[in-house]
């Protein structure tokens, strides 16, 4: 459902202001303007690094719960 809620088919900058704020600083949106920015040749700004950061803060989040889950049924 996020990604609807993003930059993907809409520019954030045509939505209602409270949308525009949540639009502009989900997840999705720098994944979106990246890969735009690659493919229509445009300037690509910070959103290279959030979405690397993005995919970081995901995998280190997942990495953790995990062995968390694994580490509370190992010791049963």
């Amino acid at each position: 459902m996020l990604p609807f809620l993003g930059s993907g088919f809409v520019p954030t900058d045509s939505m209602p202001e409270w949308l525009h704020w949540f639009a502009q600083y989900q997840l999705f949106t720098p994944f979106i303007e990246t890969i735009r920015g690659l493919l229509l040749g445009t300037p690509l700004g910070w959103n290279p690094v959030l979405a690397i950061g993005w995919c970081v803060v995901i995998a280190v989040a997942g990495y953790a719960w995990s062995m968390a889950i694994y580490e509370r049924k190992s010791v049963r």
